[in-house]
């Protein structure tokens, strides 16, 4: 079998990068082995404007969030399912220093942020001692039906090979790359953290970070928006919120720790009035970058061997800005962001 590209990988990435290569009238094989425990597969798919303590913008977010809302549009009316879904956060103020700094922000820019109405207005459902703010627009992605439907997609179309890729079996030749029998053109890896030992893309800065979360059930709470106090609680299904994430830089295993499900079910219990039941508890490292920018682009001395990865915490919102870019620049030879290009890289990946 001969394609013009291999893709390695169906998380967001993967998914975003191969529909686009589609688009553009691209033969291409992912492959996937469907671990349940990567990053795209435990995300809660939130896109949020804003970001810190200090409640800055997000890099991009004014050119990424419309783009994104326009392709996940697009996308889930190719898999007939809605993909995408506007959930303004409703952000309590964890402490009143906290309050204090959204409360200059919003002085100094009311965009994405604003003050509410009524202060009492959430009081039924959680308790909350200093106030909230309202972040809007945010997009929440329904990745729970949008992967695996993709995925039936890929599978009717016989666009999908279901293992793990084994880098030890690949084999780079002047003009094509061989695997296992299949030959491309080039091979792009979106792969999350199996880039981090990638022995052509090991040399980029990766900063690894893992994420817990909980799957709780609990009673009559709203569904219209992502309440944030801390921690997220995002409406899933049917009275089921996935509730999350931890940022952990240093870390010795990616299982679940019984630390982070006690620490969260105690803030919990003083913030949501409702009884709240434990359904599952997951975790998954995120391929983030220590400069906090993706890693795009092809090798500098191996040009049919590149990576689309890197997104750490913003793969929904970048993913579908970015593949685009990176399939235009397949076709035309037009630039990749030079932020993003992994190009800036090109001594130590030279080595």
């Amino acid at each position: 079998m001969h394609f013009d590209f291999l893709v390695i990988g169906q998380g967001i990435c993967g998914t975003f990068l191969s529909w686009e290569l589609q688009k553009a009238g691209f033969s291409f094989l992912v492959i996937d082995d469907n671990r349940p425990g990567t990053a795209s597969r435990v995300a809660a798919g939130i896109i949020n404007p804003v970001t810190g303590r200090r409640i800055v913008k997000t890099w991009m977010i004014d050119e990424v969030m419309p783009f994104a809302w326009q392709q996940y549009t697009e996308l889930g009316s190719r898999l007939q399912l809605t993909a995408i879904q506007q959930k303004d956060i409703i952000d309590f103020f964890p402490t009143p220093q906290m309050k204090l700094a959204y409360e200059k922000r919003y002085a100094e820019d009311t965009q994405y942020i604003s003050l509410p109405n009524d202060p009492d207005a959430w009081s039924t459902y959680f308790n909350y001692d200093f106030g909230y703010g309202i972040i809007s627009p945010c997009y929440l992605v329904n990745l729970p039906e949008l992967l695996p439907a993709y995925r039936r997609l890929l599978m009717a179309g016989n666009n999908l090979l279901e293992e793990k890729f084994d880098h030890t079996q690949l084999q780079v030749l002047a003009d094509t790359i061989h695997y296992k029998g299949i030959t491309a053109q080039r091979i792009i890896f979106c792969d999350g953290i199996g880039s981090f030992n990638n022995p052509w893309f090991a040399n980029l800065p990766f900063a690894p970070n893992k994420g817990e979360v909980l799957l709780v059930e609990t009673g009559d709470m709203p569904g219209q928006h992502i309440f944030k106090k801390g921690i997220n609680w995002v409406p899933w299904r049917d009275n089921i919120f996935w509730v999350g994430s931890s940022y952990e830089w240093d870390f010795t295993s990616d299982a679940p720790t019984a630390l982070f499900r006690e620490k969260t079910l105690a803030a919990l219990k003083h913030w949501i009035k409702a009884p709240v039941r434990l359904l599952e508890h997951t975790a998954a490292v995120r391929p983030a970058t220590i400069e906090r920018r993706p890693f795009i682009g092809f090798h500098p001395t191996q040009p049919a061997i590149g990576i689309f990865n890197g997104m750490g915490t913003k793969g929904c919102s970048l993913a579908p800005f970015f593949a685009p870019q990176l399939v235009q620049h397949l076709q035309h030879q037009s630039p990749l962001l030079p932020e993003a290009d992994i190009q800036r890289f090109k001594r130590v990946l030279s080595k």
